[in-house]
């Protein structure tokens, strides 16, 4: 076991479940179905977890096409556990009862010091959660009852290729899988059943998320990276070790891992802060429960559907920039563009303000690597000399967003935020080496690392959800934003604290209360400061009229078992002595 643990040892793939290790993503599987199930009889239940045990997507590499070895799945299946899903199948006391605090209490019971609620509703009779789904509101209303058939106890992804190249739609496959869950669910003659109660009517048998598709090259519609306010996402994933294979660890890491210094660079993250029965960055193997092969090449996965006021989020947008255009001395159109990358630290193309700080900047930084294009022909109009460099745009893009380029680049130099606000949302989600403790505001640190903030790091995985094919009108109350789904070994220590400490208060970017210009909850606190360089002989610009742009419409905690932890839950030997 010891050995197997070292830090430079190779990851058990076949045991780790494949969505902690791959994104699937956007473009290899760019649509999604998530499947919320109850338990109603332990038997039943353990029966129907050893049948579709077997039809769990491993961490395995899958090889080249034709190529022996493991194909790529044209669907992928993954499987998780609230506690009270664990609790329903029998585990032994032992076990539960050393589960973290977090897990036990689930998201609901947390969702005051998450930003999702108003804290001061939990002292009144009125429902903390009422804005949720129907699903995640009747899920753990009553902290006594452990039975109840309202309860979300099992949640499973299924991951889809799309049907043809240059199509949004998903594989038959997808639809294939989607049946053969309901008559495993069916054969279990009522003991395991699929809650219809998804989407804001409550009616929708699974949670669909879908890739935005845009129109390119001949007419075809290809997966972007992009959410429904319109920004790139998903950029920086961490990188820890064994994730990828030596020969491909060197390039992933740079800029997804840990900076160390000018002579070792970038290095991966420890395994630990991502998968249990590992080192973790302390060199201290994670906090697990009895017995240690259930928990160990497991993970906690943070599910939730985070739902984007787009209409509020541009009307803000405009009524901040017709001041920012005045007092800066700029057109509107450059003002609104200007405004979103400050919130956000990137352009909307993800090129990071770190790097490309002003918008004339990357206004020539887009027409030097070909990208304007992409924003200016119109496919189903264009001429054979506009398709093919609209063609060369769309690959000189693809190339740029999968390289280092987007990604490698710290806040070392930037300790002001005159390049990139310190209390914008990437800033705050990924410190990097903001958080140095030798930095000072006043200077810069060229030796600054990301010590800090290595502890803090959480694999994303998910999608948007809404309207498939971009261009399609949004408003506040349409179905649209993204199911943001986080991997890491302590939901604490992790998730929570960037959530509730990064997200939703602003001290440790010396931004006081102030929250997240986007995912904050700006019920109360509507400021987000833009620093300005003095000798730009620009000043500083105050937005005071944020929204909450960004609402939790559900979601809940959930433990990802190794594959000899679903057999142990299948056949019912989970033994903690």
């Amino acid at each position: 076991m010891i050995a197997r643990q070292a830090a430079d040892e190779c990851l058990q793939l076949d045991e780790i479940q494949g969505n902690v290790v791959r994104a699937y993503g956007r473009f290899s599987f760019p649509c999604a179905r998530y499947f919320f199930l109850n338990i109603r009889n332990v038997a039943q239940g353990r029966a129907f977890i050893e049948a579709i045990r077997t039809e769990v997507t491993t961490a395995q590499r899958w090889t080249a096409a034709g190529a022996p070895g493991l194909d790529k799945p044209l669907v992928t299946l993954n499987i998780g556990f609230t506690f009270r899903g664990l609790l329903r199948l029998g585990l032994p006391t032992r076990t539960l009862q050393n589960m973290p605090e977090e897990y036990i209490d689930g998201m609901r019971k947390r969702a005051h010091i998450l930003g999702d609620s108003d804290s001061a509703l939990l002292d009144k009779d009125q429902d903390h959660v009422q804005h949720w789904d129907r699903l995640w509101r009747e899920s753990h209303q009553d902290d006594d009852a452990f039975d109840s058939e309202d309860d979300v106890h099992i949640w499973i992804s299924m991951n889809a290729q799309v049907k043809e190249a240059g199509s949004h739609e998903p594989h038959p496959a997808l639809e294939d899988k989607t049946k053969y869950l309901k008559q495993l669910c069916a054969a279990s003659a009522g003991g395991v059943a699929i809650l219809a109660k998804n989407g804001p009517a409550g009616d929708e048998e699974y949670q669909s998320a879908t890739a935005i598709f845009k129109p390119g090259p001949e007419g075809k519609l290809w997966p972007s990276p992009t959410e429904h306010f319109g920004f790139a996402d998903g950029i920086g994933d961490p990188v820890f070790k064994g994730q990828y294979r030596a020969k491909d660890e060197a390039e992933a890491v740079i800029g997804r891992g840990k900076w160390m210094d000018a002579k070792q660079g970038w290095q991966p993250l420890a395994t630990g802060e991502f998968i249990l029965g590992y080192p973790d960055e302390s060199q201290e193997l994670p906090p697990t429960a009895a017995p240690a092969n259930f928990m160990n090449n497991g993970t906690f996965m943070v599910y939730r559907k985070l739902h984007e006021n787009v209409e509020t989020f541009e009307a803000v947008i405009a009524e901040e920039a017709a001041a920012y255009a005045q007092v800066m001395q700029v057109d509107l159109a450059e003002a609104k563009v200007t405004l979103k990358a400050k919130m956000v630290g990137r352009w909307p193309d993800g090129v990071p303000l770190s790097k490309v700080p002003d918008y004339p900047a990357w206004r020539q930084f887009r027409q030097a690597k070909g990208f304007d294009q992409l924003g200016e022909i119109d496919p189903a109009r264009a001429t054979p000399e506009q398709l093919k460099a609209l063609a060369q745009a769309a690959q000189n893009y693809k190339t740029y967003f999968k390289s280092n380029e987007i990604k490698d680049f710290r806040y070392g130099d930037d300790l002001k935020g005159y390049k990139c606000p310190v209390g914008s949302h990437l800033r705050r989600t990924n410190t990097r080496d903001y958080m140095d403790p030798l930095n000072t505001k006043d200077g810069q640190n060229a030796t600054a690392t990301t010590q800090l903030n290595k502890r803090r790091r959480i694999l994303r995985r998910g999608l948007p959800y809404g309207p498939a094919v971009a261009g399609q009108p949004m408003t506040d109350q349409t179905e649209q934003g993204v199911i943001f789904m986080a991997i890491c070994t302590s939901l604490f220590r992790q998730f929570e604290f960037v959530q509730q400490q990064w997200i939703q208060y602003g001290l440790d970017f010396n931004a006081g209360n102030n929250t997240c210009p986007v995912l904050g909850n700006h019920a109360h606190h509507q400021r987000y400061t833009i620093n300005a360089d003095p000798a730009s002989g620009k000043p500083p610009y105050i937005m005071s009229k944020l929204k909450t742009f960004v609402e939790t419409r559900g979601g809940d905690y959930f433990f990802i078992p190794s594959m000899t932890a679903l057999r142990m839950i299948g056949m019912g030997i989970v033994d903690p002595t």
